[in-house]
């Protein structure tokens, strides 16, 4: 795990857990220690009271304690709240979001994809449409059609980076902000279908969990994701998606319902 921690990282953990410690002279850190002071709540409540750009550690780092002090609530709740459809749900699933967050893997996994959208990238994209016929489309990490079109558009070889963000960009949207693609969807007081997004291939918020359960499949099965060590984690994102919605949902709506469009610029 430590692999992912940066010097920003290592010098705050230092500095607020053992202060006596010279980082410049640690090589690394103690995993047993480490372990330990990422499980403190006291970690958690000074990361919450500020953003992480205050702290001067990484993203990684910020959701990566967050996530784990949401595995720590979820362990005294009984169940989670869902909401579709203009209804609320009340489903008994918390030991399930809480056995998906004791796979460190999957928390990791976690925990990169939501520092991933902190900052979104735009590119263009060529995309043939005929015989020597080329169209351009703008896209960002945001827009699934989008890289749909890139995936498409790219030799197989080069399709397991984009497969796999598709699956990162609906999970991050039906667990961050179910509300945000409900409105893209639906006009809020009426309710109605909005004209613009009946030609779109996703509309709804189970169109995109379709598609995140899908891209995850197809990135899992990609010889790349073997090679990079991620298929067992992406088989089980896409198995287990809507499990993996709830962590997410609970870190929005418990913690970060206040400051995550600042977070995440949407």
């Amino acid at each position: 795990m430590t692999w992912r921690l940066r010097n920003q990282d290592i010098r705050f953990l230092l500095g607020t857990f053992a202060p006596n410690v010279n980082p410049d002279e640690v090589a690394e850190l103690d995993e047993a220690w480490l372990e330990e002071v990422l499980e403190s709540d006291a970690l958690a409540d000074q990361i919450l009271q500020a953003p992480h750009t205050l702290l001067g550690i990484s993203p990684w780092l910020f959701f990566n304690v967050l996530l784990r002090k949401v595995r720590r609530d979820l362990a005294g709740e009984t169940y989670t709240r869902e909401r579709r459809a203009r209804q609320q749900l009340v489903i008994f699933d918390t030991d399930k979001a809480i056995e998906l967050l004791d796979q460190a893997p999957i928390r990791d996994y976690l925990a990169a994809l939501l520092a991933s959208f902190t900052r979104i990238a735009s590119m263009t994209v060529r995309v043939n449409i005929g015989p020597g016929m080329w169209r351009r489309y703008r896209t960002n990490d945001l827009d699934v059609e989008g890289l749909i079109r890139y995936a498409e558009a790219v030799d197989e070889p080069l399709r397991f980076e984009p497969y796999k963000r598709i699956g990162d960009v609906c999970l991050f949207l039906a667990g961050m902000f179910p509300e945000y693609l409900e409105n893209q969807y639906r006009y809020p007081l009426s309710r109605q279908v909005r004209p613009g997004a009946r030609g779109k291939v996703l509309q709804s918020r189970e169109d995109y969990e379709r598609f995140g359960r899908a891209f995850y499949e197809m990135a899992a099965e990609h010889e790349r994701a073997q090679v990079g060590g991620l298929d067992e984690v992406l088989t089980t994102l896409s198995e287990a998606f809507l499990v993996a919605e709830k962590p997410l949902a609970f870190l929005s709506n418990r913690y970060l319902w206040q400051t995550r469009h600042q977070l995440f610029g949407l």
